[in-house]
């Protein structure tokens, strides 16, 4: 940032600056205008200025303005702008000097409380920035200043936390088909647990400990460019591929590497951030939002480049999630109450990780009767599943059925009675009852035990 103000200095003093250069209007009084023009370059930085009889006093501020008390920022003192300036917005072509683009961050009008030659008090009442503020130059060196917020922050406002535990998955089960519409389905990546943390336009990476690994992933620092002033505390996952799947030998290599290592393996073996969740945006704790809320939140910062993005959450029908991670070979699945808070460090079984379900569509061709505690219902469900123009005997199912599953179910199995089973390869039960294959159904097969009932996915019209 030194170099590129020197830089700055340098060409104005050769008259080679290429922003417009306006002719000054009349003086007009003390206070006025402010802007805050955020500038897209080799780094993203914020140009902030203050109307002062007739012209634009003008410091850039690496870090972004400060949006709460007790942060003082590096300004550094840039050529002042005549007043219409503050209106100056768009693309600096590559090659001409400040190329990139220029944005009006916020804009506003403001009171002037002080103003001497080392100090600045003013309030300001923009769009984004609203209160008390203070600029004051750095004894000895007229080049450094600080801009300090002086007045409590706005009501809810907070430090974005350095690091908070992320909240932990719990094994559990596939939630039934009659609650899917109480969960979120999100596919389980295989990857390293990581926060991302964004302040001044700047990411710092942190594992399940807190330890800072910004260093081993150099490609993520884009993300603080993409997300400029917007500060926030990522939850997420570090993915390696390699051909198009999760590469744990890679991740491994890059997890193992110091930061000279981990610039090496970049080409080889890339590192993404799929970000799942947002525990603090622009100042605020989400924590207590629920997931759909945090997640929509997510969904509008955009965030998409060549080494994050936001993979999509499901909501509803994970059946079809747990079929999709099983064809690309993910470890499982995760299930999310939609209503539930992010709680750091705490699992609960409001998340769930769902190892490989194997979830399989299949239509009730017919049932056995129960006894004991099932007497009067039925002991287990007969299965089809569609095999060319007709249909296959797929086994049966007698577990995972709650009371109401068993009495609902008793009673439309005896409006579908048929005295013949739906397929040729009837198995022998002579206790058997054949059913009209209309209600189709999820099962859930685990590698080492009987299949387990999900739920109706429709019932006869």
């Amino acid at each position: 940032m030194a170099d590129e103000l020197a830089e700055r200095r340098r060409r104005r003093a050769l008259g080679q600056a290429t922003e417009p250069a306006l002719a000054p209007p009349p003086a007009v009084p003390a206070g006025g205008v402010f802007v805050v023009q955020e500038r897209r370059a080799s780094q993203v930085h914020w140009d902030f200025r203050l109307e002062r009889h007739g012209v634009l006093r003008s410091w850039t501020v690496p870090r972004g303005l400060p949006r709460l008390p007790g942060r003082a920022r590096l300004a550094i003192p840039i050529d002042d702008q005549p007043v219409d300036y503050a209106d100056f917005a768009g693309e600096i072509p590559a090659g001409e000097y400040g190329a990139g683009t220029v944005a009006i961050w916020d804009r506003g009008r403001y009171e002037p409380v002080h103003w001497h030659e080392h100090r600045i008090e003013f309030v300001l009442h923009g769009e984004r920035l609203r209160g008390r503020y203070e600029l004051g130059r750095d004894s000895g060196d007229a080049d450094t200043w600080r801009l300090r917020r002086l007045d409590p922050a706005e009501p809810g406002h907070e430090d974005t936390p350095r690091f908070l535990a992320p909240m932990p998955v719990r094994p559990g089960r596939m939630p039934s088909t009659a609650e899917d519409d109480e969960w979120a389905y999100e596919f389980a990546w295989p990857g390293r647990r990581a926060l991302v943390r964004v302040s001044g336009a700047r990411a710092t990476v942190l594992d399940e400990t807190g330890a800072d690994v910004t260093a081993g992933y150099p490609e993520l620092r884009g993300l603080g460019a993409q997300l400029g002033s917007t500060e926030a505390l990522l939850d997420g996952q570090i993915v390696v591929f390699a051909d198009g799947r999760p590469d744990p030998i890679g991740l491994r290599r890059r997890t193992d590497a110091d930061a000279d290592g981990a610039r090496r393996l970049v080409h080889r073996h890339p590192a993404f951030f799929f970000v799942s969740d947002v525990l603090h945006l622009d100042c605020r704790s989400r924590l207590d939002r629920p997931y759909v809320e945090r997640r929509a939140l997510l969904d509008d910062l955009g965030l998409t480049g060549d080494h994050w993005q936001v993979p999509a959450a499901h909501f509803g029908d994970g059946g079809a999630v747990a079929r999709a991670a099983r064809d690309h070979g993910l470890p499982g699945l995760l299930a999310k109450r939609r209503t539930s808070p992010y709680r750091p460090g705490r699992a609960n079984t409001d998340w769930l990780f769902v190892a490989a379900p194997d979830v399989r569509r299949v239509l009730i061709a017919g049932w056995r009767p129960g006894g004991g505690r099932r007497a009067g219902t039925f002991g287990s469900l007969l299965l089809a599943v569609p095999d060319g123009a007709g249909l296959r005997y797929a086994g049966s199912v007698g577990v995972g059925f709650t009371e109401h599953d068993l009495g609902a179910l008793t009673g439309l199995l005896a409006q579908l009675a048929q005295p013949q089973p739906p397929f040729p390869d009837a198995p022998a039960h002579p206790d058997a009852r054949w059913v009209r294959p209309v209600l189709a159904a999820e099962v859930v097969h685990g590698p080492n035990s009987a299949p387990r009932w999900r739920g109706l996915l429709s019932e006869p019209g």
